[in-house]
């Protein structure tokens, strides 16, 4: 790469010598220009601006240390090389603080130059690289904080998080969620004929006309998880500014499009007054989006309303999770995402948001496990890779296969090998609370921090027991040891073992010990 360089010297004979003398394009320059002093030198500095500037520091008129500092202040990118005598060493001094690059001293040399224009070049091309460096990061920066933020808004849209995670994840992406009130719009492009062959750039397009409309406005976020479609979430202070800030958007983006050979479906949803609603207004959007293209294509409405497309059955979706063996997968996806495939690959996004709904929800039960969700499951952090992978129901079913079994090949080893400290701490919360009546599993579970029916499955792989077998062991030995060592009455021991009816504890007494508590009392007492 050539870089430019502008000379300024007074006397005549020094500049003609190293302009003529000294070849330039041998150290990667080229000479641009040339002045007697810095007056006539800074209109053509600032006309052909310069890499280096090789200037004398007395001259006439404008002297270099004049020059240098407006150079310093008007170009700061341009490199200075002072030339001086011997006897300007305050000159030299000043031109340091100025900071200067290079100092020649007179009389200089071709050689001279020749050192010094490579010492710069060098630098030039150290800068150069940091700064292609710099700008690298900040793209990668700006797309990692793009990505992140597309994240939090998808599952903003699903439901996939809470109302503190979302304020406090958009506060370390600088993004201002907190609204009063939200409202969601969705857009699909669509062609007159269908039978056109599809133009990648003419919908990549569609979608720059729509981000460009948008611009930096604070109160309108944009998601593009497919070139046929995007997803607007717009905030406010009321319900009216929102309306009124909407309708102006998409009148806009309306007359942009036009002038294009696309055209627009667009699905409104209605604003909510708290951001856990914005998955309603999303959903109410896609209703319209889905209604009104069923109608551009003259179709029968689908059997499945669309305000169950984004309504995976969590529940069902966490009882497999937690319960369910990976040789029961395809029943379970036939009774509960089979249903829902076959609506939702009528539209991308819809398809998109049914299997990020299976994402978070599988997500939060790992890390309900105490598992790190990003070594589990990988789709979480490349889940727009898998999206775009997916296009059909079968690999719909082949990408949720391989999410749900990571799921409960994660739940397995655990359950296999790490829940011993789990079950100890089980097992010491029963021995303190075993008297109490209202002991339960569920009560238990939560004490541990797992869910009621993986504690109840880890509990009995662990103990080779039930629950209520376990418990009811551990109630009836303390029965055994009142009976033998105190004059407590049957009911008040049936109380102080966790049964508030006496004759309860004495039919499950009897079960266990194939006796009644009197018969275990007397049998102690007759002699030996």
């Amino acid at each position: 790469m050539s870089y430019k360089v502008f000379f300024v010297e007074d006397e005549i004979v020094t500049r003609e010598g190293i302009r003529d003398n000294v070849d330039w394009q041998a150290d990667g320059f080229e000479l641009c220009g040339e002045a007697p002093d810095g007056e006539m030198a800074l209109p053509l500095l600032q006309t052909t601006k310069p890499d280096v500037l090789i200037t004398d520091i007395k001259m006439p008129f404008m002297d270099g240390l004049q020059l240098a500092r407006i150079v310093r202040e008007k170009m700061p990118q341009t490199k200075i090389v002072i030339l001086s005598g011997h006897d300007e060493f305050e000159y030299a001094q000043e031109a340091i603080k100025l900071g200067v690059t290079e100092y020649l001293l007179k009389p200089v040399t071709v050689q001279d130059v020749h050192h010094v224009l490579q010492r710069v070049a060098s630098k030039i091309d150290r800068e150069h690289q940091e700064q292609a460096k710099l700008e690298q990061l900040k793209t990668q920066v700006q797309e990692h904080r793009a990505a992140l933020t597309e994240r939090l808004l998808l599952k903003l849209l699903v439901g996939a998080i809470s109302l503190t995670e979302a304020i406090e994840q958009s506060e370390l992406l600088e993004m201002d969620l907190v609204a009063r009130c939200y409202a969601v719009v969705v857009i699909r492009f669509t062609r007159d004929d269908a039978q056109q062959k599809f133009d990648y750039a003419e919908f990549q397009h569609a979608q720059e006309i729509v981000a460009k409309v948008i611009g930096n406005n604070p109160d309108v976020f944009i998601i593009r998880k497919d070139l046929e479609e995007l997803v607007l979430i717009l905030k406010g202070n009321t319900a009216t500014y929102l309306e009124e800030e909407r309708d102006f958007l998409l009148e806009q983006i309306s007359q942009h499009i036009a002038q294009t050979n696309l055209e627009l479906i667009i699905g409104i949803g209605a604003p909510r007054t708290r951001m856990a609603d914005i998955g309603q207004s999303f959903i109410e959007a896609l209703e319209q989006v889905q209604t009104r293209a069923q109608e551009n294509r003259s179709e029968p409405a689908s059997p499945v309303e669309t305000t169950e497309l984004l309504k995976v059955d969590k529940s069902a979706v966490e009882d497999y999770l937690k319960c369910g063996v990976k040789q029961d997968f395809d029943d379970f996806f036939d009774a509960f995402l089979a249903p829902l495939g076959e609506t939702a690959f009528h539209s991308a996004i819809v398809k998109n948001y049914v299997f990020m709904d299976l994402v978070f929800t599988t997500a939060r039960f790992i890390q309900n496990l105490g598992g790190a969700v990003e070594e589990v499951l990988p789709e979480l952090e490349q889940v727009e890779n898998v999206l775009s992978e997916i296009k059909t129901l079968e690999q719909f079913r082949e990408h949720a296969q391989q999410l749900l079994t990571r799921a409960l090949t994660f739940r397995d080893e655990q359950t296999n090998g790490s829940h011993a400290g789990v079950i100890q701490q089980a097992k010491e919360f029963l021995e303190r609370n075993y008297m109490d009546a209202e002991i339960s599993l569920h009560a238990v579970a939560a004490r541990v921090g797992h869910s009621p029916c993986h504690f109840s499955t880890v509990f009995g792989e662990e103990t080779g027991q039930t629950f209520k077998e376990y418990l009811t062991e551990l109630r009836i030995k303390r029965a055994k040891e009142l009976l033998r060592t105190t004059t407590l009455r049957s009911s008040e021991i049936s109380d102080q073992v966790g049964y508030n009816d006496p004759h309860y504890f004495s039919l499950v007494f009897r079960k266990s010990t194939g006796m009644s508590p009197k018969e275990f009392r007397l049998q102690t007492q007759l002699p030996k």
